[in-house]
């Protein structure tokens, strides 16, 4: 699997040289998605288009230590990938045109085992950093690795292996699932994409809102678990979530005229801008109303707020993203706690429930009516999501109840409510929190 190659390295190229190997590491992580989607253009082929970018990267690994890192890196690695994909179009005859057409394009003088491609400069210029044809084949990339036909978890893996340029390894801590169980996902959501014919390319116009928003459901997926982490002992997943950010920042550029888009950006920043302040020297979470404002990063900030502002500025008004992008702008302007528009951020949850409503809307909205009414007034509101029923799974609704309890002075009912939110919570470090407030009632 494409990017695999990296984990065996140390076994693999143990001695080699130590520049050699990061030059690798750091060039697939930023330049995977060009090389995936300009070899996909060529071929025609998303899954041969991956296979060849992994044997690219595996020649790399070998060469690249053993003779000095080229030029052009990413213009070496997409003219292997190729030089491979000539060799694999020769041993099928029926696409002998196709290969005489690939062979006339690359010229004499391509990469060969273990040596550089004759004019790096010129292939990367020609090929790779075409600035309107990169963007087309990032953005089919990620169409194609968020198609709807795939299911929401073969859609993540699929674009943290081809779009974010992860392991296996890396993917399966990022979804805590097994990496034989994540390889066999990214296997058959390729075999999927090829059974069902969908083409390497951006879709229609009349087709492109729907599959727009797959992406940013997939992106939105990503960086909710690595913001709040559903297990584990870590509060949050800082790789997990810069990947998402970066994923949302490159659409941002590839979509510039989707106000949701930039929504979701602001979002993201917005979130991500708190991330200093919310665990403590233990590694525990910090509380909204016990964090350092000060720690919290002024510069995302800045740009969750001007991305806020541009997905106001394209019109439409906001839509789901754009909407908890306001409410987590109401949060980074507020000097405290108490001194938060509260009512503001109940009226944005009421329009967000209008427009995507779920149980999850509804119990934040709960949490904001009570600091800006009082708990009594939420509780109601709470009670009506746990005769729903919706939520029984999760720790949220039970601790947001305990809470409330608490506030309210009602002892005996809010253990009842922690000790159940205790026994679903699977983070480590939030259950930590939660026994901390159980002991608090005595």
């Amino acid at each position: 699997m494409a990017g695999d190659a990296l984990a065996a390295w140390g076994e693999r190229a143990a001695g080699a040289s130590g520049s050699g190997r990061e030059a690798v590491a750091a060039v697939w992580r930023i330049e995977s998605a060009r090389i995936v989607g300009a070899l996909a253009r060529y071929t025609g082929d998303f899954a041969l288009a991956e296979d060849l970018a992994q044997e690219a990267l595996a020649e790399a690994l070998v060469t690249w230590p053993r003779d000095g890192v080229p030029r052009s890196p990413a213009g070496w690695l997409l003219t292997v990938g190729r030089r491979r994909a000539i060799d694999a179009f020769r041993r099928r005859s029926a696409l002998d045109d196709r290969y005489a057409s690939l062979a006339r394009e690359l010229g004499e003088g391509g990469a060969v085992s273990g040596a550089a491609p004759a004019d790096p400069v010129r292939d990367a210029d020609a090929v790779l950093w075409d600035p309107d044809q990169i963007d087309d084949d990032v953005l089919a990339l990620m169409f194609v690795a968020c198609h709807p036909v795939l299911s929401r978890e073969a859609r993540v893996a699929l674009t943290l292996r081809v779009v974010g340029g992860l392991t296996s390894d890396e993917i399966a801590r990022a979804v805590l699932a097994p990496t034989a169980t994540v390889q066999a996902r990214i296997t058959r959501a390729k075999r999927t994409l090829a059974a069902a014919g969908v083409p390497f390319a951006q879709p229609a116009a009349d087709e492109r809102a729907a599959r727009l928003g797959s992406v940013l459901s997939v992106i939105y997926v990503i960086f909710t678990e690595g913001s709040s982490a559903s297990s584990g002992d870590e509060v949050i997943r800082f790789d997990l979530a810069a990947e998402a950010l970066r994923l949302a920042r490159v659409l941002s550029r590839l979509v510039p005229d989707e106000p949701e888009v930039h929504g979701l950006l602001a979002l993201l920043e917005l979130t991500a801008a708190r991330f200093p302040a919310r665990t403590g020297p233990d590694g525990g979470p910090v509380l909204l109303e016990h964090q350092d404002r000060g720690r919290w990063d002024q510069g995302a900030i800045r740009r969750g707020r001007a991305a806020l502002a541009v997905a106001e500025r394209l019109g439409r008004g906001f839509g789901a993203y754009g909407l908890q992008a306001a409410i987590a702008e109401c949060h980074a302007v507020a000097p405290s706690v108490g001194e938060t528009d509260w009512e503001r951020i109940v009226q944005i949850y009421q329009a967000l429930g209008g427009l995507a409503p779920s149980p999850v809307v509804e119990l934040n909205r709960a949490v904001a009516v009570s600091m800006a009414r009082g708990p009594a007034a939420a509780l109601p509101i709470v009670d009506d999501l746990v005769r729903a029923g919706t939520l029984g799974n999760s720790h949220l609704l039970p601790s947001v109840r305990g809470e409330l309890l608490t506030r309210l002075g009602r002892a005996d009912e809010a253990r009842v409510d922690l000790e159940h939110a205790v026994k679903l919570c699977a983070n480590d470090r939030d259950r930590a929190l939660l026994e901390s407030k159980l002991d608090a009632l005595g």
